[in-house]
């Protein structure tokens, strides 16, 4: 299938160019820019994600066929503003794998390091030179807050900034639920709910638990359960009482058991 790909590409990359046509092209394409374009950039990788989630193969070709379409559409725009195109993207992500990979693409023996301490300390270099000066520069503040915090707190683990155990972290989650309980205003309340679930995302973590990944499978358990009371109950589920949902709940449980 190689073959197909290099006349597809030109073809896609002709297409957004003549969309961007100011003369010739869609008024609506012609009017977005990176900022506007960007929504629909996370938009189309979550749908990705969710086609592969689903095993839905036929979904997932045209769903990374969309999220394509979102790099060239940035690559246009940026070849318009003279800043660079989309080979300079293609060379810049070979060049950044190569370099990531030393022990495939180079000379550099393999120290049997793991996957992430190789991967983390060719990104750590990489940051460097472009002028990092923190642990914490780089982490994408775009990144679902959950994601962002399990990454946040993996980088100050790595400078030795981390519970030794699971039982100190777990303390840290009961001692943040007090601080919430005894919050006395919508700031305060803020503040300490987003303390607690960071502490709570720091108990996960140290488990070897991915918490993006543990949270969307106890968010599909609580929709499929749900799903399973209202099936039972008909459209009467929310007159019931709760001690009733309840009891839909605890037979709809048992079921899976």
């Amino acid at each position: 299938m190689d073959h197909a790909v290099t006349p597809n590409l030109s073809r896609l990359l002709g297409i957004m160019a003549r969309l961007r046509d100011p003369a010739r092209g869609c008024e609506w394409d012609c009017a977005q820019t990176f900022a506007t374009i960007s929504p629909y950039t996370i938009e189309e990788a979550y749908e990705v994600d969710d086609a592969i989630m689903r095993g839905d193969m036929a979904a997932l070709k045209e769903e990374l066929g969309d999220l394509l379409l979102q790099v060239v559409f940035h690559a246009r725009m940026a070849e318009e503003l003279g800043l660079f195109g989309f080979d300079d993207v293609a060379a810049a992500i070979s060049a950044k794998m190569e370099a990531r990979h030393p022990h495939v693409f180079g000379d550099e023996a393999d120290e049997g390091q793991s996957r992430e301490d190789r991967w983390e300390a060719a990104k750590a270099a990489e940051r460097a030179s472009k002028g990092a000066h923190s642990a914490m520069d780089g982490v994408a503040l775009a990144l679902p807050a959950l994601m962002r915090a399990e990454k946040l707190q993996k980088r100050a683990a790595r400078q030795g900034f981390d519970w030794p155990d699971t039982d100190t972290p777990i303390e840290k989650v009961l001692e943040e639920i007090q601080e919430l309980r005894g919050a006395s205003s919508e700031d305060e309340r803020i503040l300490e709910a987003g303390d607690l679930l960071f502490a709570a995302v720091n108990v996960v973590r140290k488990y070897g638990i991915a918490p993006e990944e543990a949270l969307r499978a106890a968010n599909g358990k609580f929709e499929r359960r749900f799903r399973g009371m209202e099936a039972l109950a008909g459209d009467t589920f929310a007159s019931l009482p709760l001690d009733e949902q309840e009891a839909l709940w605890q037979t709809v449980k048992r079921s899976e058991q």
